[in-house]
């Protein structure tokens, strides 16, 4: 049996990265899931690859009427929610705080973080009448940490991940649970600069920022998928407004092998005895 067997998912920027990662296991675990994403041909193949049970609807996340349609059309084919992953997402805006636009900043807004309480918005209301339910939100470290990531990118996680917290605490009283996942560096298109990026230009990313890694690589979009899997799934059926930071060490700091003055001291370790009594 699947850890997802009898479920229904909707995963918004569900046809690449992360998104796709996040389909792929979970129909191996048995949901069902409607992938949301404005890539009509990478959707529609892999609805097409993955089989019945798939499905995709065209949707810009910044819009509320397709976001409402979305889950509609969710509860239309499959017949209930049972978890709402609110995934998709984009840089941002770049650049010193001078340089940017107001419509840099809405935009980047409406994609990170308006995009997350519309999914909440119209997903609740579902969740609330079945009595059970899974929101999860795609934040990141950026959200934790200053320096990671450009201003409005940072903050719009930021946002992401305190809305999770307050959402949590109104729907926690009717069974939904509302958490958030932090990645930290992961190996997909975006990450490499370009969202049509091709794997050689993936892996050199891998190759060149592996070292910075505590764990000696980069996340992949499996390792968030397998946080994003318990997450819906009832073995995390008792934990709520949680951020989740899914980095492989990256926050905690650089390696130790990085400072050599911690890690390669010749000064001997000495274990001291307690003194007799």
């Amino acid at each position: 049996m699947g850890q997802l067997d009898g479920k229904v998912a909707v995963v918004t920027g569900g046809a690449s990265g992360i998104g796709a990662g996040t389909v792929r296991r979970f129909v191996a675990e048995g949901a069902q899931v409607l992938i949301a994403d404005l890539d009509e041909a990478g959707g529609t193949a892999m609805a097409d690859e993955l089989g019945d049970g798939v499905a995709y609807l065209a949707t810009d996340v910044s819009r509320e009427e397709q976001v409402a349609a979305m889950i509609a059309e969710a509860t239309d084919l499959f017949g209930r929610l049972d978890c709402l992953f609110n995934n998709a997402g984009f840089g941002g805006a770049l650049g010193p705080i001078a340089t940017t636009t107001v419509a840099d900043y809405d935009l980047t807004m409406d994609v990170l973080l308006k995009s997350v309480f519309l999914g909440m918005k119209h997903a609740a209301p579902v969740m609330v009448e079945q009595g059970s339910g899974s929101i999860i939100s795609t934040a990141s470290v950026a959200g934790i940490r200053a320096g990671y990531a450009p201003h409005l990118y940072s903050v719009a996680k930021c946002g992401v991940i305190h809305l999770t917290k307050t959402v949590a605490l109104e729907l926690g009283e009717d069974n939904v649970r509302v958490n958030a996942i932090c990645p930290g560096f992961i190996a997909t298109p975006l990450a490499a600069g370009h969202p049509d990026a091709d794997q050689e230009r993936i892996q050199k990313m891998r190759d060149r920022t592996a070292r910075a890694q505590v764990l000696g690589r980069v996340g992949e979009a499996s390792d968030i998928a397998a946080m994003a899997l318990f997450l819906a799934s009832d073995e995390s059926q008792w934990i709520t407004g949680q951020e989740f930071v899914v980095d492989g060490g990256f926050a905690a700091g650089p390696p130790w092998s990085r400072w050599p003055e911690f890690s390669r001291s010749e000064r001997p370790i000495r274990h001291h005895r307690p003194p007799d009594r």
